[in-house]
């Protein structure tokens, strides 16, 4: 009966008593003078959790559609001063800021709108844009020396690794890698929990593996009860994992040679880390409070993946911490 257009307040209302008296949708479209196809639609968009409809309900959901979507929205001096501080101070993205700010009830323009603000900044001679994440050649480990070190005793591959770790349907499960240094001087541990993205580092002076397993343990000692398994690449580093597993009761496993995307998740956070350790820098000279900051602010960025939740929220809200743990490294 014609083109689609939104139906009228009285129209509902008319809709709404005929429905009581149990006619037909089809019917009810002649009555009202709009097309079938019209009427299913308000019916399904506007009823009630129960299934009933309801001209004053109907009527207020479109009201506040109007409002959430037709209405081009101003960016405040407010917005201004949440987006300047998330950029500068918490390096979130444009995208991490709008979907955090619609989970908390906050008003915000789109992150298009966000990123006109920043270049618009930078035209007028601003910086913001310096903090924008900026997609670089990415870092890859070198493993054509492996060989040259021998290989790892006792190991475990990855195929043997219990498939509900692929689910991520549980918190438990950690990958580990190390981020090394300029002049492969110092490096950074990077463990980070697979479901919930939350992060744990430490500063390592060297990459024995002596030394790797002891900062491994005490990273992961404060959540001995969230940890089932780590996955780790096949580094010298990790050539104590026998005493790792033993002392964090957690199963080891390490994936295939050259096959870094089989703990894609740890190898994403460590590109987040060169964000603020970017190559050539000498990791021997990293501040250790720099370091911890570095991990509460990605422990308290906001992820997409997460339905915009944090890594900290994510875990915190699925580990009971026991009263105390104490091991002796």
């Amino acid at each position: 009966m014609g083109k689609y257009k939104q139906i009228s307040k009285d129209q509902r209302l008319q809709l709404e008593v005929l429905l009581k008296k149990k006619f037909k949708p089809s019917q009810i479209a002649v009555d009202i003078g709009v097309d079938r196809s019209t009427v299913y639609r308000e019916i399904q968009r506007n009823k009630r959790e129960r299934g009933s409809y309801s001209c004053a309900y109907a009527h207020e959901l479109c009201n506040i559609r109007k409002e959430r979507f037709c209405k081009h929205r101003r960016l405040t001096p407010a917005m201004e001063s949440f987006i300047n501080n998330k950029l500068t101070q918490e390096q979130w993205s444009p995208e991490q800021i709008t979907g955090y700010c619609k989970t908390h009830g906050i008003d915000m323009v789109s992150h298009e709108r966000i990123y006109q603000y920043i270049y618009k900044d930078k035209i007028n001679g601003g910086v913001l844009y310096k903090h924008l994440r900026i997609c670089s050649k990415p870092y890859r480990k070198r493993y054509g020396s492996y060989d040259h070190r021998g290989k790892i005793q006792n190991r475990i591959g990855i195929e043997q690794r219990p498939a509900v770790v692929n689910e991520r349907t549980r918190i438990g499960d950690w990958e580990s890698d190390t981020i090394i240094g300029k002049d492969r001087r110092g490096a950074i541990l990077t463990v980070v929990e697979r479901k919930s993205k939350f992060l744990q580092t430490a500063k390592l002076p060297t990459t024995e593996a002596e030394i790797t397993g002891k900062k491994m343990i005490n990273a992961l000692a404060p959540f001995k009860q969230a940890v089932h398994t780590i996955t780790s690449d096949n580094g010298h580093e990790f050539a104590h994992h026998g005493h790792i597993s033993k002392k964090l009761e957690a199963d080891y496993f390490f994936t295939h040679p050259y096959s870094a995307w089989e703990k894609g998740i740890n190898e994403n956070t460590n590109g987040l880390i060169r964000q603020y350790v970017p190559k050539q820098t000498n990791i021997t000279d990293l501040d250790e409070l720099f370091l911890q900051l570095i991990t509460q602010k990605l422990n308290s960025r906001p992820r997409k993946t997460l339905q915009w939740k944090t890594p900290l929220e994510v875990f915190m809200t699925n580990f009971k911490p026991p009263k105390f743990v104490a091991l002796d490294t």
